[in-house]
């Protein structure tokens, strides 16, 4: 499977276990059609869920909030927009395509984690900056362009930073508003 939508990062290992939790926590979100896959490295899975992966994550996050401890192996969950080969030019033409995410007043950033590829972050970066015609902020952007390499395809997408769920740290402020 080669078409994915979410991008599911767990501990090296526990991928099975991973893809269980996945199918019972996306069925408890109204997705019972999502599809699961290795991806060859190690602690990432990829998921075709029939729901938009922004909504997935949405009703994840919702989920994850009111029951925290229910997500063992999952760590985090990246919603991915377009799928294309790694190739600098590809991975261009799909930032272009969603450059329309991004208002002329806007700042942004390009994050991009690379796995099993020779590319260099630089050249990846320079490729996705070069068609975004908006003013840079590394800091606290208010889109990131997310490009996640996965050997010889690359997810792409253009992310609030709410966007991307990170469980541990729903579990940090669950903890700290359990100790108010």
């Amino acid at each position: 499977m080669r078409e994915f939508n979410l991008l599911v990062a767990t501990q090296r290992g526990r991928e099975d276990d991973c893809m269980s939790e996945l199918w019972y926590l996306l069925r408890e979100v109204g997705d019972e059609k999502a599809l699961y896959d290795r991806t060859g490295i190690p602690g990432l899975i990829i998921v075709k869920s029939s729901l938009n992966p922004f909504e997935a994550v949405r009703r994840l996050r919702e989920l994850a909030e009111e029951r925290p401890w229910e997500f063992r192996y999952v760590l985090k969950v990246t919603p991915i927009e377009i799928v294309v080969p790694t190739d600098l030019e590809k991975i261009r033409e799909a930032v272009k395509d969603l450059l329309g995410k991004i208002a002329p007043n806007e700042t942004f950033r390009v994050t991009v984690n690379k796995r099993a590829t020779t590319l260099s972050s630089r050249e990846v970066i320079e490729a996705a900056a070069s068609v975004v015609d908006r003013k840079v902020d590394l800091k606290n952007p208010d889109k990131i362009v997310q490009i996640e390499i996965l050997g010889e395809v690359t997810g792409v997408s253009v992310l609030s930073p709410l966007d991307i769920l990170s469980i541990a740290k729903i579990k940090e402020n669950f903890i700290r508003k359990l100790r108010q």
